[in-house]
């Protein structure tokens, strides 16, 4: 599913320095994997990168058995609208929008029939307990609901690979507790393969393994 080997990456402003190297990792259909480390240790650029939304200095990123080095710009962007879902610690849902359109959209984005579209909304916002909150205005949610309604737009395109970045820095113990659960069940019933980024230990523990990435790259099983 994902193939990730000798990933290096760094950057020349403000000042030279690496942000990621040496990182490998393989990650397979159906597996939810969490990875920790310190602030500025590069976890958000790994993300970036397996995104294709920036490019490494050296090392390869196979998704889907394709070289994403290989891929312009525009098969990046098709890649990432049909493959991949991303749920963010600032949910990132739209406030124009109603709940049931923020979650319509990545279907929107890759053509799928209006009564398709209607449908997997329906199961979706179901799955995450918010069936009757469809008509509802983002202002007038919660923050642990705006975090359900981005799953369910992550998840809405049965995509092949979730990538979720702090989802719940913004959000009270219980209330993380309920989405990481969330998460991880619906990662699993898709048969998609997640990836974690937290500095949360007890989020970490919802995966099924930890790694942390250091300066040296990914190493070891986090308890």
């Amino acid at each position: 599913m994902l193939s990730i080997r000798a990933l290096a990456k760094r950057y020349a402003v403000p000042r030279e320095r690496t942000v990621l190297a040496n990182v490998d990792l393989t990650l397979r259909a159906g597996e939810y994997v969490a990875i920790m480390g310190e602030s500025g240790v590069g976890k958000s650029t790994l993300l970036n990168l397996i995104a294709g939304l920036d490019r490494p200095d050296a090392g390869t990123i196979r998704f889907d058995d394709v070289d994403l080095s290989t891929l312009d710009d525009d098969a990046l962007t098709v890649l990432r609208r049909e493959r991949m879902g991303f749920v963010f610690q600032a949910f990132h849902v739209l406030p124009y929008l109603s709940v049931a359109h923020n979650v319509a959209l990545p279907l929107a984005l890759i053509g799928r029939p209006a009564d398709e579209m209607q449908q997997r909304v329906g199961e979706m916002l179901a799955a995450v307990d918010l069936a009757d909150r469809a008509d509802s205005q983002p202002r007038e949610l919660s923050g642990g609901e705006l975090q359900r309604v981005a799953i369910a737009r992550a998840l809405v395109h049965r995509p092949a690979l979730v990538l979720a970045d702090e989802p719940t820095g913004n959000l009270d113990p219980e209330t993380a507790a309920t989405v990481l659960a969330l998460l991880r069940a619906q990662v699993k019933d898709g048969a998609a393969a997640g990836l974690l980024v937290t500095h949360s230990v007890a989020a970490a523990r919802t995966a099924d393994r930890a790694l942390l990435l250091t300066r040296d790259g990914l190493r070891g099983h986090v308890p």
